[in-house]
This record gives C-alpha cells, sequence and structure tokens, in this order.
C-alpha cells in the first residue's frame, strides 16, 4: 500500500511540476539583446520545453521575440494564436464546475493573465504598422478597449458559483471581496499608440480624443499612474506645417513573476488543509533612464508613459479571487477524503481494516500535500515599463542612438537606428527594447 501511494505522489509531481530550465539560455540572449538567438532558441525547444497545455506561454513569448527581432509578420502570426489559444482557454476554463479541479490548476491548459491578453494587442498593433497596415493596427488598438470593458465583469459569476461552491463546504475560510477589484480601466500606452496612428492617418479629431483619455488615464487611476503625464504629449499634434515628427517609444525591465505561498490548517487527527496561491512580485530593473540622442546633436528624454508592471499586479488581483477560492475548494475536498477514511479506519470491526483504511488516509493527506502546488506559469518576455518621446525636425534622414542608463547615469544598453527617413504627414516610429 505504502509502494502505491509513493507512486501515486511521484506522478502528480512529475505531471505537475513545470521545468523552467529551458528559460535559461533564452534568458541570458534576452539579457544581452541578442534577440534573434532567444527567438531560435524558444522555436528549437517548443517541442521539449513547453507542455500541450502551455501553448499560450509559447505563443506569447516567441511573439514578444519574434517582434523585438524585428521578424514582424511572425511576431504578428504569433501573437493572433496567443490570443485565439487566450479565449479558448478561458472559455474552457470557467466552463468547467469547479468541483472539477481536483489536482491543481498546473493540469489546466494555461488561459493567460489578463494583461498579457491586452498588451499582446499593444504589441500586435505595432508590428501591423511596421507590416505597413495602419488600419490593421486600429483593429488591434480597438480590441483592447474592447478586453479592458469586458474585464470589469469578466470574473463576476464565475467567483459568485466559486464562493457559493466553498460555502456549501461549511468552510470557515475568509474571503475578502475587495480582492476582485481592478482599476485598470483605460491604457495609456494604447490611447498614446491610438492615437499617433490616427494622426498619421490624418484623423485628428480621434487623435485628439486618444490624447485627452491618455490624460484621463492619468488622472483617473492614480494607483497605476502614480509618475507625471508625459510632456511630449502636448506636441504631439501640433506639428508644424512642412516640419516631421520622430516618434520612439522605449520598453525596458523584465515583467513580473509569480512565487508560491503555501499555508496550512491542522484540523487534528493528523489532518491539515493546506493552499498554495500564485502571488505576483516585481522583478527589479538596472534602468533609470532612457535617452536619444541624435548624430546631428539633438536629445530627448523618453518618459514614463505605463508601467505594466504595475497593471500585471492590479490585473492579477481580479483572477487571483477565482483562484483563491477554487483552491480552498480544492484542498478541502481532498482533506475531507482522508478523514473520512481515518474515520472509518477508528471505526473498522477487523484491525486488518482498520489497518488499509488508516493507510489510504494516511496516502491520501501526502496525496493533498504533494499535489496542492501553485500554478507559476506566466508569460516571461513582457516589459516591465513603456517610456515614449518625440521630437520635431526638419525632413531628412537622420541616425540615433536610444540609449539604456541606470541611476548613475551609466550606460546599460543602447540599441542603434542607422539612415531613418523622416517625413512630414506620416508616422515616423521606431522601438528600443532592454530587458534588464
Amino acid at each position: 500500500m505504502r509502494r502505491y501511494c509513493a507512486l501515486a505522489i511521484v506522478l502528480v509531481l512529475v505531471t505537475s511540476c513545470a521545468s523552467v530550465a529551458h528559460y535559461d539560455q533564452i534568458d541570458t540572449e534576452v539579457y544581452r539583446g541578442d534577440f534573434p538567438a532567444a527567438f531560435a532558441r524558444i522555436q528549437e525547444v517548443r517541442d521539449t520545453a513547453f507542455q500541450p497545455n502551455d501553448r499560450v506561454l509559447f505563443f506569447l513569448d516567441a511573439g514578444l521575440l519574434a517582434y523585438y527581432s524585428g521578424n514582424y509578420p511572425e511576431a504578428s502570426r504569433l501573437f493572433g494564436e496567443a490570443e485565439r489559444a487566450i479565449e479558448a482557454a478561458f472559455t474552457k476554463s470557467i466552463s468547467l464546475e469547479v468541483s472539477t479541479y481536483l489536482v491543481n490548476d498546473i493540469v489546466q491548459e494555461y488561459p493567460g493573465e489578463d494583461y498579457e491578453d491586452i498588451y499582446l494587442n499593444v504589441f500586435n498593433a505595432l508590428s501591423y504598422y511596421h507590416n505597413g497596415s495602419v488600419e490593421g493596427a486600429l483593429v488591434e488598438v480597438r480590441r483592447i478597449d474592447n478586453k479592458l470593458k469586458f474585464l470589469s465583469t469578466k470574473y463576476g459569476q464565475v467567483i459568485t458559483n466559486a464562493q457559493q461552491a466553498v460555502l456549501a463546504k461549511s468552510s470557515d475560510v475568509p474571503f475578502d471581496p475587495n480582492a476582485v477589484q481592478s482599476q485598470f480601466v483605460n491604457s495609456a500606452l494604447a490611447r498614446y499608440v491610438s492615437m499617433l496612428l490616427f494622426r498619421s492617418n490624418g484623423q485628428r479629431d480621434s487623435a485628439r480624443v486618444d490624447r485627452d483619455q491618455i490624460r484621463l488615464a492619468f488622472a483617473n487611476q492614480p494607483a497605476l499612474y502614480p509618475f507625471p503625464l508625459p510632456g511630449s504629449i502636448d506636441h504631439e499634434l501640433t506639428i508644424p506645417q512642412g516640419q516631421a515628427r520622430l516618434n520612439v517609444i522605449g520598453f525596458y525591465g523584465p515583467s513580473p513573476i509569480k512565487v508560491e505561498e503555501a499555508s496550512r490548517i491542522m484540523l487534528g487527527s493528523g489532518n491539515w488543509l493546506k493552499f498554495a496561491f500564485p502571488v505576483m512580485v516585481q522583478r527589479p530593473s538596472r534602468i533609470d533612464r532612457v535617452e536619444v540622442v541624435l548624430d546631428s546633436g539633438e536629445s530627448f528624454n523618453l518618459e514614463l508613459i505605463e508601467d505594466l508592471g504595475l497593471v500585471a499586479m492590479d490585473t492579477f488581483a481580479r483572477r487571483s479571487a477565482f483562484i483563491y477560492l477554487k483552491t480552498v475548494l480544492r484542498s478541502i475536498t481532498k482533506t475531507a477524503s482522508s478523514a473520512a477514511l481515518r474515520k472509518g479506519s477508528d471505526k473498522a470491526q477487523s484491525a486488518e481494516t482498520a489497518l488499509l483504511l488508516g493507510l489510504l488516509s494516511i496516502g491520501t493527506q501526502i496525496y493533498a500535500e504533494a499535489s496542492e502546488q501553485a500554478d507559476l506559469r506566466l508569460s516571461r518576455y513582457f516589459p516591465a515599463k513603456a517610456v515614449v518621446g518625440g521630437i520635431t525636425l526638419a525632413p531628412g534622414t537622420y541616425s540615433y542612438t536610444v540609449k539604456f542608463l541606470d541611476g548613475g547615469g551609466r550606460l546599460v544598453s543602447e540599441m542603434r537606428h542607422e539612415n531613418i527617413e523622416l517625413r512630414p504627414n506620416r508616422l515616423n516610429l521606431s522601438e528600443a527594447i532592454c530587458i534588464q
């Protein structure tokens, strides 16, 4: 019997624990800015490092690395695959009864975090722009707006159902209703991209609406925008006739990761409840300031427009309420089975039956302990922050360097842009990335 219990535990651990060793080499390449090598590497390890229920993770990470590499057609294709996989996984997850989550969330298909679902459209919009389709880019921006509207009601009913299921088990585990609240209803970064696209399309009124929405995002969501509104916003719609505008978006810093936070409640008679929750934490960045230096002598700083890490933490709070309730219900169900077997052992008429039920009770409790693991899956290569800026120049060809500097003004990394033609009455947009 002990052998069977041990075998069950091993099977749970093998099927539940996701290795992240394949990220080591990719992380190194991303850290030094060799995005083509990182993209090639993630494609090489797709079949060995990503499980079938990790499709969303692969599409997101590969899409971002393709985008950083300048492979915009492939990036757009992968972002489209990621979006479809997220929609399918979420639809599947809410169609299941809470009581069916008997092992842990890792065995389910990863549905993506809400901030991943939203920001993939930002990068897809930029991919469409670089592919020469402003209309396609605007479609992606509109999808962001629709997703933000849906986010306010996305988890309402499933959280209610989960809470009712927990209460039906007579659990005294508390639930914090404030955990389901999210403040993110308007993305300044998405509005900025949209403003530039409308401006390039000659849709000045729509561009002005987006400019005002940027201001509202800062004014109405101070917890998510605890920094000044970029001053360059005021100059984006006042470009003198015959002049050209260079716009630069910088992305830097590593995105948050998840860690497990476990706790146990002793119930007596050798039984306990184990809870393992994913907790999102920020990763530090070496970057403090981003500067654009033109070979012609001009320079300007890029200003923070969106802290993607803060948004990730905020939107995760909403889904974590559902995760919390599922975890509580699952732990109660597992431990109740062990307690029932122990009670049966105490009442057994023969020593053999008592021993068998006792061993099953122990094995069931050990299984509950080993199998209760937090789902720590998360896309790894979103940036933590987005900075923006621009300068108005005479039309012509320019070369410039985007410098990523630390708090002491020391150079951490730089991206070079050679012989970029700036033309009037069009969007002259480039990006720079440093995931450090």
